[in-house]
């Protein structure tokens, strides 16, 4: 499933989207910018409530698809200029990342 794909299914919100056709290859959830440098792969979508710039290095770093902002937060304009900017996929979801991510697994089974 695609980026775009994937916003579209769940309703979430495109709030900066250069790369939507790049393809998920699972999940992390977690707020603590070290454990999804550690723990996240390539290709995995971030169900995260940062929304600054520190977020957006660590998709970066990491090669995160798209990074869900939830809980119904914005982004600091910095990070979606920034976003936009380097081609990092950011979404907004108003649930919380237990919904987002039980959706999701059901789903895959």
């Amino acid at each position: 499933m695609t980026v775009r794909e994937f916003a579209q299914k769940y309703k979430l919100e495109i709030v900066a989207g250069n790369n939507l056709e790049l393809e998920i290859e699972g999940a992390y959830f977690g707020d603590d910018p070290h454990d999804v440098m550690k723990m996240a792969q390539k290709g995995n979508l971030w169900l995260t409530t940062l929304d600054d710039l520190v977020a957006l290095g660590v998709a970066l770093l990491a090669d995160i698809s798209a990074v869900i902002l939830v809980e119904g937060r914005n982004y600091e304009q910095a990070a979606v200029k920034k976003a936009c900017a380097k081609g990092v996929n950011l979404l907004k979801y108003n649930g919380s990342k237990f919904d987002l991510a039980g959706q999701f697994y059901q789903d895959l089974k």
